[in-house]
């Protein structure tokens, strides 16, 4: 995003330059007129209004939020410009500097994958609203059933080479009646390199609003045969969410002292 708007700054001003002194200078394009011309399928844009729309959106920069494990919360902060974030918890912590990953553990406490971790929670949380990140491919979807409701959707694929798991593939299904994002369908194929048909279904039921946009309060993952969904399996409670225009400092998500770099798994 900061790149094609530093592209479209450059442009704006070599025109300036080139044209004759009797035509008159095009004003420069707002953010907002650059959305409106982004090319989202109706339906999507619709669920984009539903949740306090992407000028709103896009206005926020940082969003922090905590999900209260029993025995060991943890602090997720995002910039959403840059998408550096943090995760903090009494024992260990890990972060995105902007161009490597790295992990504060100084107790060894921590088991998992923290590249594939770091801002895993972070694209539940900020849906539906990630899926209008550059490189997206939209397609449609056909509905899926759930409890004698039909729910429409939208097929996410990503261009080569975008993100860490560009051969991951994502389904939206949404509410009819009120266009409110009700379902995520997601196959998981970071450090394999290979697509799968394999999708795991979330059920996003209760939202909260917060700074005008209404974001996850709990999802629900649950059991599934294919696109038949069963029975309720785990759920997930998002607290203390914030949204602010402000940034955070640069130092929050620089690597501290003691940490260590964790390479990424490009697939």
């Amino acid at each position: 995003m900061k790149k094609t708007t530093i592209l479209l700054a450059v442009l704006a001003v070599f025109a300036c330059k080139q044209s004759p002194k009797n035509e008159e200078k095009k004003p420069q394009m707002t953010m907002e007129e650059k959305m409106d011309q982004h090319a989202f399928p109706e339906a999507l844009s619709k669920v984009f209004d539903a949740h306090g729309g992407l000028k709103l959106w896009k206005k926020q920069r940082t969003l922090s939020f905590v999900l209260p494990n029993p025995n060991l919360p943890e602090t997720h902060t995002i910039d959403l410009w840059s998408r550096k974030d943090r995760v903090d918890t009494d024992t260990f912590s890990m972060g995105f500097d902007g161009k490597q990953v790295w992990l504060l553990d100084p107790q060894e406490a921590y088991k998992g994958d923290a590249a594939f971790y770091h801002n895993l929670m972070f694209y539940f949380q900020a849906m539906p609203f990630v899926l209008a990140d550059d490189g997206i491919v939209y397609t449609a979807a056909e509905n899926l059933e759930f409890e004698g409701k039909s729910y429409p959707g939208i097929q996410i694929g990503y261009k080569t080479g975008v993100g860490a798991s560009s051969k991951d593939e994502y389904y939206i299904h949404f509410d009819p009646e009120t266009h409110q994002m009700a379902w995520l369908g997601y196959t998981v194929t970071y450090g394999t390199g290979e697509p799968s048909d394999n999708f795991r279904w979330i059920h996003y039921k209760e939202w909260q609003k917060v700074n005008g946009v209404l974001l996850p309060k709990t999802i629900t993952w649950y059991n599934y045969e294919g696109r038949t969904l069963l029975d309720a399996k785990s759920s997930v409670v998002f607290e203390n969410v914030m949204l602010s225009e402000d940034a955070k400092p640069e130092s929050l998500y620089a690597k501290p002292e003691g940490a260590e770099f964790i390479p990424l798994s490009k697939s």
